[in-house]
């Protein structure tokens, strides 16, 4: 049906209409896993909702204290909130935590020690924490550099956690079992909540004492149950991600035992002091409050990659995870074989952008990042992944990475922007 929005798309936009047919296609394609979608946002927001509640949230919990922030009741809030939400007995968020990779690291040179070793069971790590462990740089302050050792067990050809090599990896220096839950630069879907459920129950059968952590960006408010409610002892994100809601403007958390918090908190500030100091720098309420709508925030996103996925599907490409898969991350990836069209989709987001919309992205080489990179993201917030956004390496198979959207019609008007800049330059005829 030609609408208003329709119209508007097409004359004020100028947006084929061959394009806006697929897309409405597209939408009736996958309305009923939208339905679906919506009822696990309605449960976590109410979820959230109660544990406002529950800690009794007030106006003074927006105040902010000055030098050492010691006493200061929004962060303690704040970090009630998140333990509450996440069934766990302690939790560190932190504006001083810079992004994602700043948590993780905080995580694992917390608790790891000289002659640990930690085995990721995912497949690689994410780019950017391979200078951490040690895999490729120089070694300043990485974990081999400490004398921690590494292991890694590729998932299977099916995408699934390999138990047979899991198994023979563990040995008596095994500290720490890591699961990446988000695909990464990788070409695999998410890892499931009951896959991480199955893990964490097998890896605590061979050795109760094994610290079971999780890598949750891009993850939280995906299912009605996180990491830490099915046997993860310790997870780590970033507020620039989901929780935030597009509201905070820096920090990450971690979530988790209250022994292992203890140990990660010394590492974040010193031995002794832990999570009693560190201002907040007003931003108790942004956090909070992209906090409470980050579940229909999320929800936005999910639909818009669902959707991303079914029509570029319906073009004739290979995407992962498929639209009728179970998704456990925001994250869709297109393969689109070459530069040009991994460019085209990326300057088609960044056309998208309510902000910098008129910025041409190009890859550049990223610090933390083996190969060239291309991101595009016209973002409120600097970064911010929850917002509208798309990258990828500049590496065979010249994979996509599309992700985010402060609301469904946002991410949706990315998916159109995206195929018209496909359009334009010639790498699809629509």
């Amino acid at each position: 049906m030609k609408n208003n929005t329709y119209t508007l798309l097409r004359d004020k936009f100028g947006i084929a209409e061959s394009i806006l047919d697929l897309i409405n296609e597209s939408e009736k394609q996958v309305s009923s896993h939208f339905e679906e979608l919506d009822d696990t946002m309605a449960y976590n927001q109410y979820k959230v909702l109660e544990a406002f509640q529950n800690n009794n949230i007030r106006d003074m919990h927006f105040s902010w204290n000055t030098g050492y922030g010691y006493d200061d009741p929004g962060r303690d809030a704040v970090e009630r909130v998140y333990a509450d939400i996440f069934h766990t007995e302690a939790a560190l968020v932190r504006p001083i935590i810079v992004n994602g990779t700043h948590a993780l690291t905080l995580t694992l040179m917390g608790i790891l020690r000289p002659g640990d070793e930690m085995i990721y069971c995912t497949g690689g790590p994410y780019d950017t924490l391979e200078e951490v462990i040690g895999l490729r740089g120089e070694g300043k302050g990485s974990l081999k550099e400490y004398g921690i050792s590494y292991k890694q067990v590729e998932l299977t050809p099916e995408g699934s956690i390999d138990y047979d090599a899991l198994k023979e990896a563990i040995g008596p220096a095994t500290r720490m079992v890591c699961l990446q839950r988000a695909t990464g630069y990788g070409w695999r879907k998410a890892i499931s909540i009951e896959e991480i459920k199955e893990c964490t129950t097998f890896v605590k059968n061979i050795n109760p004492d094994i610290v079971c952590m999780a890598d949750n960006c891009y993850g939280e408010f995906l299912h009605i149950q996180e990491p830490t409610d099915v046997g993860i002892d310790v997870m780590a994100g970033s507020l620039i991600k989901n929780p935030g809601g597009g509201l905070a403007l820096t920090g990450g958390y971690i979530a988790g035992r209250q022994d292992l918090i203890d140990k990660v908190s010394y590492r974040m500030t010193s031995p002794g002091i832990g999570g009693e100091c560190g201002l907040t720098f007003g931003q108790t309420r942004s956090i909070l409050q992209g906090l409470f709508i980050a579940p229909k925030t999320v929800n936005g996103a999910l639909k818009g990659a669902v959707l991303c996925g079914k029509a570029f599907e319906l073009l004739g490409y290979e995407v992962c995870p498929k639209p009728e898969d179970l998704r456990s991350d925001i994250i869709q990836a297109v393969k689109l074989g070459s530069p040009e069209a991994v460019i085209a989709f990326c300057q088609g987001i960044q056309a998208a952008a309510p902000v910098d919309s008129q910025v041409m992205p190009l890859p550049w080489d990223m610090p933390g990042y083996e190969d060239p990179v291309i991101m595009a993201a016209g973002a409120f917030v600097q970064g911010s992944s929850i917002e509208l956004s798309a990258d990828g390496p500049i590496r065979e198979p010249y994979i996509v990475y599309f992700q985010g959207g402060l609301t469904y019609e946002h991410s949706k008007f990315g998916v159109i922007k995206a195929m018209q800049a496909l359009n334009e330059k010639g790498i699809l005829d629509i």
